[in-house]
Formats: C-alpha cells, sequence, structure tokens
C-alpha cells in the first residue's frame, strides 16, 4: 500500500488500470519517498515489442479511468523487469534507485 498525503492507494489497482492500456504488459506499480506527500507513486512498465508510448500517454490513460492522485508522478520504460528465480517480479530492485540517497533503507 502507498501512503501519498494521508490517503491510501493500492498498487494492484493503478497494474491492473495499466494492463488495460493498449501494449503495456510488464509493470509495477511503486512508490518512492516523497518530502511533501511522504509517499508517491511511480511506474516501472515493460512494452510490447513495436509499441510506442509516453509517459504522458501512461498518465493520460490512468487519469482517465482512476482518480488523480492515482496517476504516477514517474513513469520508467524498461526493456526487461528484474525477476527472481522464481519468476516474481523483483519489486526491491525496481524501487532502490528512488531511495539510494534518501537515508532511509526500502
Amino acid at each position: 500500500m502507498i501512503i501519498s498525503g494521508g490517503v491510501n492507494i493500492y498498487p494492484i489497482e493503478i497494474e491492473a488500470c495499466l494492463f488495460e492500456a493498449h501494449g503495456c504488459r510488464g509493470l509495477r506499480g511503486l512508490w518512492y519517498p516523497d518530502d511533501e506527500y511522504g509517499e508517491s507513486i511511480a511506474a516501472a512498465i515493460k512494452l510490447d515489442e513495436g509499441v510506442t508510448l509516453s509517459a504522458d500517454d501512461i498518465r493520460a490513460h490512468v487519469r482517465e479511468h482512476l482518480a488523480g492522485f492515482k496517476v504516477p508522478k514517474v513513469v520508467t520504460f524498461h526493456e526487461a523487469l528484474p525477476r527472481e528465480d522464481s519468476g516474481k517480479m523483483f519489486k526491491r530492485k525496481l524501487r532502490q534507485p528512488y531511495w539510494e540517497n534518501t537515508g532511509r533503507s526500502i
């Protein structure tokens, strides 16, 4: 769960919305430290081959289907998303860059 500005946001809801967007297949809703809101939303996305979407396209899709406070502030695109040996998404590796210089632990 992401707590942003005192509001509970569930990443699975954002992920489900993004799966509906044409071309988004590998993705993960994440949170990162935010000095103003406590935590903010990020989305790590792997697009289908040949699909071109921008971060603004992703945000517009989420804004169209969910409340504005659930729109990811940060959208990153990846060739491949890190997975554990079991095949499960390695969320810690995706979140690590956002936490490195905060003095906080993941």
